[in-house]
């Protein structure tokens, strides 16, 4: 079950009513032939299985549960099933990750009629050198992501030019109410003679004249 099951030891564990973590040890040390593995030495650094190499293949860059960075090569035929690792590196360095692809046998790098990549440059060039006859396909995901972000962008620059006449059209309309406040001259009797006094009014301006005495 550990080997043919998507749940870890201590899942089957609990099921059982068994110690998750010594069950995690027998399987690693006695039943799954780890000790024996001959991938064992440089399995951190990569693991390349050309056993599993198909006609149609993804590149992708993964970042695992600690942060770790890995490149990741897959046999799109297992649709993520046993058998659809191809390699595991470490990193993306162009370099080192093309050393280690260059390991599986050329027949069977040849056979690659399409490969699967991000926009990245660093991927174009591993699978340019690594499955030169490959037919190299930008993922689908990448796209959509890449065209929501120019209409993100576009949207948000006509938000602003949106906000930018909402604001002028108040400067406007405030610019028009001071104007309407005009002063306008009244009269007023004060001890048997008018006077003159400035006030303000939002309607029409009214100019007053000075009584006779």
């Amino acid at each position: 079950m550990v080997s043919t099951k998507p749940n870890d030891c201590h899942t089957i564990g609990e099921f059982y009513n068994v110690d998750g973590k010594k069950l995690s040890r027998q399987y690693r040390d006695y039943l799954s032939e780890f000790k024996n593995w001959k991938q064992k030495p440089h399995a951190k650094q990569w693991l390349v299985f050309p056993e599993n190499m198909g006609r149609h293949l993804s590149i992708d860059e993964t970042a695992l549960s600690k942060g770790e960075l890995y490149t990741i090569i897959t046999n799109k035929k297992a649709k993520g099933k046993k058998g659809a690792i191809v390699a595991i590196l470490e990193g993306t360095k162009v370099e080192s990750i093309i050393e280690q692809l260059l390991k599986i046998p050329k027949p069977l790098r040849d056979k690659v009629k399409e490969i699967t990549i991000d926009m990245a440059n660093s991927m174009k060039m591993i699978a340019k050198k690594c499955f030169p006859r490959a037919i190299q396909v930008t993922d689908r995901f990448h796209v959509q992501k890449l065209a929501l972000e120019a209409l993100q962008d576009i949207r948000i620059k006509h938000r602003w030019e949106a906000i930018g006449q909402e604001n002028d059209q108040i400067k406007l309309t405030k610019n028009k109410q001071n104007i309407n406040q005009q002063p306008l001259t009244m009269a007023i009797q004060e001890n048997n003679s008018w006077l003159e006094v400035d006030t303000y009014s939002t309607k029409l301006p009214i100019i007053g004249r000075k009584a006779n005495t």
